[in-house]
């Protein structure tokens, strides 16, 4: 089996970059999806706030995703559902396996990963107790309420402060259970502010920053959680614990992206992100395997997981056109003070259009700072800032023009202000 372009992952990212490509005139496209349907995680996101940046109006993840998949379907972009990628190589031969064609190797002259990313479970946290029933990652949860039609319990304690934590305090509280508590480890949420305001204040649940839970109760069921105060270093402090009664446990306590196949491949990874490294056409370090969306960095909004994912999916036409030049001239990207990482990692700069993008998060919560941009130590650009914080991704657009026409070695960014 042979196509031009094979994008694995048919969500978000998948589907935009597929259709994009479709568009730049390559025809032979095979999109790989390892569930029954198409839409990825946008399946079961049926609270709004989806488009409203792409489509200009508000959606809710099924409508946003809808929209995308009868566009894919009108231009006959072909595509494999319950499909298992098990191993790409380095020549970008596939191997894939389903029920119907069984093992399948998929030859392709371009890769676009789009895999998405992964709940961390409760086996990365170290929390003492036994293992009852009632323990969830937040994305679970949403799945069995929002697709299955199952509730997972009546008095519920979150723990993690990420978006889809605090979309599902508001979601639980609305089919009538009752949401005792978000507990943040941090001192800041790492959520959305909206988030915090239209789940979490709207409906008067606390948020319990700098707390952890420290065990939990119960044997065959949960009966409780402990929950304490922690300390500048991240450690509970003594004296400072509170069992709450509950029957249910929801952790939002990170992501991760799905990187297995990358790192089979080959393909060299950020150790901040855990994602691949990329460059300005969002192409690996392996030639002609692309990478967008949730499986580079995680993204705060659908919405820029496709504008990123549009452009992944418009290079890869032109790699496969050979229109991508190659020996142009690199700038590498770097994170100062302030910053945890940036996207792109390196930019051709004779491969951009008209402004170079970039985006990244920060690594505390600020007030009154600005965003300092750096060209081999020029200061290129300043954005002042009201208010940033790790949980909201910062967005950056130059000008090709401010840097096109210098011999630049390094562009960097870093935060100037007060943490908060």
């Amino acid at each position: 089996m042979n196509y031009d372009i094979v994008v694995i992952g048919g969500g978000p990212a998948g589907l935009a970059a597929a259709i994009e490509a479709k568009k730049n005139g390559i025809n032979n496209i095979l999109i790989i999806e390892r569930d029954k349907e198409l839409g990825g995680i946008l399946q079961q996101c049926i609270h709004n706030g989806f488009g409203l940046h792409v489509f200009k109006e508000e959606l809710t993840g099924p409508g946003y995703a809808e929209k995308f998949i009868n566009e894919l379907k009108s231009l006959n972009i072909e595509y494999k559902l319950d499909t298992m990628v098990l191993d790409i190589t380095e020549d970008k031969m596939i191997s894939a396996i389903n029920t119907e064609d069984g093992f399948m190797e998929i030859k392709a002259e371009a890769v676009v990963l789009a895999m998405g990313c992964r709940e961390r479970p409760r086996g990365a946290l170290s929390i003492p107790g036994t293992r009852p029933a009632g323990v969830f990652t937040a994305g679970t949860a949403q799945r069995f309420i929002n697709m299955e039609g199952y509730m997972v319990g009546k008095k519920v304690v979150i723990l993690g402060s990420g978006d889809i934590g605090l979309i599902m305090a508001r979601r639980l509280t609305l089919e009538g259970a009752e949401v005792k508590a978000v507990a943040e480890l941090m001192s800041y949420s790492g959520g959305l502010t909206r988030n915090i305001v239209q789940c979490l204040d709207d409906f008067d649940i606390p948020l319990l920053l700098s707390h952890t839970v420290v065990d939990i109760k119960g044997k065959d069921r949960v009966e409780g959680v402990v929950i304490a105060k922690v300390d500048e270093n991240k450690k509970p402090i003594p004296g400072t614990e509170k069992l709450y009664e509950c029957d249910t446990l929801l952790l939002s306590v990170g992501l991760i992206p799905e990187n297995e196949l990358s790192s089979g491949a080959g393909i060299e990874l950020d150790s901040t992100t855990n994602g691949p490294k990329v460059n300005e056409s969002m192409e690996t370090n392996i030639e002609g395997i692309f990478a967008c969306g949730n499986v580079v960095h995680v993204h705060d909004l659908v919405d820029y997981v496709t504008e990123e994912s549009i452009r992944a999916g418009r290079n890869a036409a032109k790699f496969i056109k050979k229109e991508l030049k190659k020996d142009s001239h690199t700038i590498n990207t770097k994170a100062k003070d302030g910053i945890r990482y940036i996207i792109p990692h390196e930019i051709r700069v004779e491969n951009l259009d008209n402004t170079l993008d970039m985006f990244m998060r920060v690594t505390d919560v600020y007030r009154d700072a600005k965003l300092v941009i750096k060209a081999d130590g020029e200061i290129v650009r300043e954005i002042k800032k009201k208010h940033l914080a790790p949980g909201e991704m910062e967005r950056i657009k130059i000008p090709v023009k401010d840097i096109k026409n210098n011999n630049i070695s390094n562009i960097t960014v870093e935060v100037q202000g007060k943490v908060k």
